[in-house]
């Protein structure tokens, strides 16, 4: 496996220390494969976040939205003594988990639901408009007497 040493790029940029950080962070370690999920568009400032959790009731799953910070955390609970059958080969996987997700400026989670096995957490990006792009009108010098810029005249023909 490769390694690869950022400290370079650490001191000829100003304000990317965030963005070298999470490239070091991705670099150092796989992030594990459980649970699956899937990110997806929804319009233009929607998303949706769907999270594989079969095998997990609504009490046993948690969502916490902190910061630029997504974390959906599963602890299964003991189990039940009502099931008296010896289990001969568990294929469906009901160990606990933490998946956190980094989420951009102003990405705010909406809501969140659990249909057959599927835990889906809508998110949006609300920009304020204090951030939004905004046109500056250029003002001009008046020309001829026109604020608006040079005066064009009219072609005459010649007599």
């Amino acid at each position: 496996m490769r390694t690869f040493d950022l400290a370079p790029l650490y001191r000829s940029t100003v304000g990317f220390d965030r963005l070298f950080s999470l490239l070091d962070q991705g670099l150092e370690g796989a992030t594990p494969g459980y649970p699956p999920y899937n990110i997806e568009r929804t319009g233009d400032n929607a998303y949706r976040v769907s999270v594989a959790v079969a095998g997990f009731n609504e009490p046993e799953l948690s969502i916490v939205a902190k910061e630029n910070t997504l974390t959906i955390r599963g602890e299964k609970t003991a189990k039940e003594e009502g099931n008296s059958g010896e289990m001969l080969y568990q294929g469906i996987a009901a160990r606990t988990f933490e998946r956190v997700f980094q989420l951009a400026d102003f990405v705010q989670v909406k809501g969140a639901s659990l249909e057959n096995g599927l835990l889906h957490v809508d998110l949006v990006r609300e920009i304020p408009e204090a951030k939004k792009p905004r046109s500056i009108p250029i003002n001009g010098k008046a020309v001829n007497g026109n604020a608006n810029g040079p005066t064009v005249i009219a072609n005459q023909q010649a007599a």
